[in-house]
């Protein structure tokens, strides 16, 4: 069914609707070739639809990936401060895609990425509840900090589902946090909360999807059973 351009690339990630006028503006949409204009409509299952020369994904051809951010990287497309974003590197996987949800710049670890949005939503969305586990550094009284860490916690006025805590390593304050709300910035904010400054934080797991030894800066695709397993 023809659509118009700029509710599919909205539909695709790739920017806002808004955003998508300024693309076709600028000459950057071709359909079949052709430069395509604002207002213009066409059908994903049709047409040959590129941005900047890289084709749309079609409803039957989607992308799924596992990226290691490091540490310094922002979570988004593009930065408009010019730092560095998760989504350079993932940038040679041939597919347009996007991040599904987020690792604040200090923050390191697993982050999805692909070009679904049905599974998008269906990650991110709270009613699904998928659990994100992190591990976590931290300084400060461990022992006074649990009992509050595992209890329920507010954050902007909403009340948090108690996070599961587990001790790693009391020595070095490491623990395993799970949540499964995204807050902005949330594990840390709930640290600081119970009086604990976090030193380094790295996600290890997300639904059934574990991080394990991808290198920092690598990425890799899923199998199909680690796709089928994040919509159980």
């Amino acid at each position: 069914m023809e659509e118009r351009l700029q509710k599919l690339l909205s539909a695709h990630g790739i920017t806002s609707r808004r955003g998508a006028e300024a693309y076709l503006t600028a000459g950057r949409v071709t359909v079949n070739g052709r430069t395509a204009q604002v207002g213009d409509k066409a059908d994903t299952e049709q047409d040959d639809i590129q941005v900047d020369g890289i084709p749309l994904a079609s409803k039957g051809e989607r992308t799924y990936l596992m990226l290691h951010k490091p540490r310094g990287y922002v979570t988004t497309l593009s930065d408009e401060r010019g730092r560095r974003t998760a989504a350079e590197l993932v940038a040679g996987c041939g597919a347009r895609v996007w991040p599904v949800g987020r690792l604040d710049l200090d923050s390191e670890g697993l982050l999805l990425f692909t070009d679904d949005g049905a599974l998008t939503q269906r990650l991110l969305h709270p009613s699904h509840e998928v659990e994100k586990e992190y591990r976590v550094w931290v300084s400060g009284d461990l022992e006074a900090a649990l009992p509050l860490l595992r209890a329920p916690m507010t954050l902007d006025g909403v009340c948090l589902h108690p996070a599961r805590i587990a001790v790693i390593d009391g020595e070095r304050g490491v623990l395993s946090v799970v949540i499964h709300q995204g807050k902005k910035r949330q594990v840390r904010r709930m640290c600081a909360q119970a009086g604990l400054t976090v030193r380094r934080l790295k996600r290890v797991r997300e639904g059934a999807l574990e991080l394990g030894a991808l290198p920092p800066g690598r990425w890799r695709r899923l199998t199909e059973d680690e796709v089928r397993r994040l919509w159980d």
